[in-house]
């Protein structure tokens, strides 16, 4: 009878976190709008940790490029790309410097926009699944790279490298305003 409860506590945990889902994407967009203030320190661990991450991130792709056809290419146009909306991010932003401090603000239009493409690519996710699993068969999508495994490469490179232009344009702000201790 115990081990029966197992699966039952499994469905429930994961019906839950499917109920959850839209408040988390809901929560991500309301953080993502809002004021922040740049501390230095931060700032720096989480651009110095971005870069590793993409870092590790290519290499990923280029080793899962043995299985995944396109993995590579798909990752490094996700990240360029990524790396484009950054700066149109940061040209977007809003900062105040005052008291040795910088505050600063996200284009809330981007942050939705971002938030939208993450909701509308688990979704697709979760209608090829479904459609898989009833059918036998891929579901047709109209832009055939869309079903590819790889494109969710491109998906994690958009937004790996949005956050690491955002990050290191922030830092090149703290230095700009010498607010940055440079070792």
């Amino acid at each position: 009878m115990p081990l029966l409860l197992i699966p039952f506590l499994l469905l429930l945990f994961l019906a839950l976190a499917l109920l959850l889902w839209p408040l988390g994407l809901w929560q991500r967009y309301r953080l993502g709008r809002a004021r922040r203030r740049a501390r230095p320190g931060w700032v720096t661990f989480n651009a110095i940790g971005l870069l590793l991450s993409a870092l590790l991130f290519l290499l990923g792709a280029w080793i899962g490029g043995i299985w995944i056809d396109g993995a590579p290419w798909n990752a490094c146009a996700g990240l360029l790309a990524g790396v484009v909306l950054g700066g149109v991010g940061l040209w977007l932003a809003r900062f105040e410097a005052g008291n040795g401090q910088l505050h600063y603000t996200a284009n809330a239009w981007l942050v939705l926009a971002l938030t939208l493409l993450v909701g509308l690519r688990v979704a697709l996710a979760a209608w090829q699944a479904w459609h898989r699993a009833w059918e036998g068969v891929p579901a047709p999508v109209p832009w055939p790279w869309l079903a590819d495994h790889a494109s969710l490469l491109a998906m994690a490179g958009l937004l790996l490298g949005y956050h690491l232009a955002f990050e290191w344009g922030l830092r090149r702000q703290l230095r700009r305003l010498g607010m940055l201790r440079l070792r």
